[in-house]
C-alpha cells in the first residue's frame, strides 16, 4: 500500500465525474486542490463533510483552491447525493478503486469484529503545481472545510 507524505507528488488519474464527464487531476494544474475521499455517498458522516464542503465552497475558492471528492460508489449514485445535497463541486467514482489505492485510502477496517475494505476518510491538499501540502487524516465530518483553512491560512 501506497503511503503518500507532504512532500511527494500527487498521482495524477483520470475517472468519470457525476455526469459522466473524464476528470483528471492534471486538468486541475495550476491550481490548488482539496481532494478529499469519503467511504459512501449519503451517508451521515460522508454527508456533513460534503456538506461542509459545500456551505465554505466560496470562501475555498476565494483562496484559490479547488474541491473534489472521490469515492468508490458509481456515477449514478454520485449524481443523486450532488442533486439531494446541492453540491457544487466535482464528485469522482472510483469504482475500479485505482484512485484509493494510488492515493493509499483503500485500507482494512474493522466494525463490531467484521473486518473488510473500504475508504479511510482523509483529505490531501495539493498546490499549483501537484505537490501534496498536507494530509489530513482524521477528518473532523462536521468542520472539515476549517481544517484546511487552518492549514493553508
Amino acid at each position: 500500500m501506497t503511503t503518500l507524505k507532504e512532500g511527494d507528488k500527487a498521482p495524477d488519474f483520470t475517472a468519470n465525474d457525476q455526469n459522466g464527464k473524464a476528470v483528471s487531476l492534471a486538468d486541475y494544474r495550476g491550481k490548488n486542490v482539496i481532494l478529499y475521499f469519503y467511504p459512501k455517498d449519503d451517508t451521515p458522516g460522508c454527508t456533513a463533510e460534503s456538506c461542509d464542503f459545500r456551505d465554505n465552497y466560496q470562501s475555498l475558492l476565494g483562496k484559490g483552491y479547488e474541491v473534489i471528492g472521490v469515492s468508490t460508489d458509481d456515477e449514478k449514485s454520485h449524481k443523486k447525493f450532488e442533486t439531494k445535497y446541492s453540491l457544487p463541486f466535482t464528485l469522482i467514482a472510483d469504482s475500479s478503486h485505482e484512485i484509493v489505492e494510488a492515493y493509499g485510502v483503500w485500507v482494512e477496517k474493522n466494525m463490531y469484529g467484521k473486518k473488510y475494505m473500504g475508504t479511510a476518510r482523509t483529505t490531501f491538499v495539493i498546490d499549483a503545481e501537484g505537490i501534496i501540502k498536507h494530509v489530513i487524516s482524521k477528518v473532523d465530518t462536521k468542520a472539515s472545510s476549517q481544517q484546511v483553512l487552518d492549514l493553508v491560512n
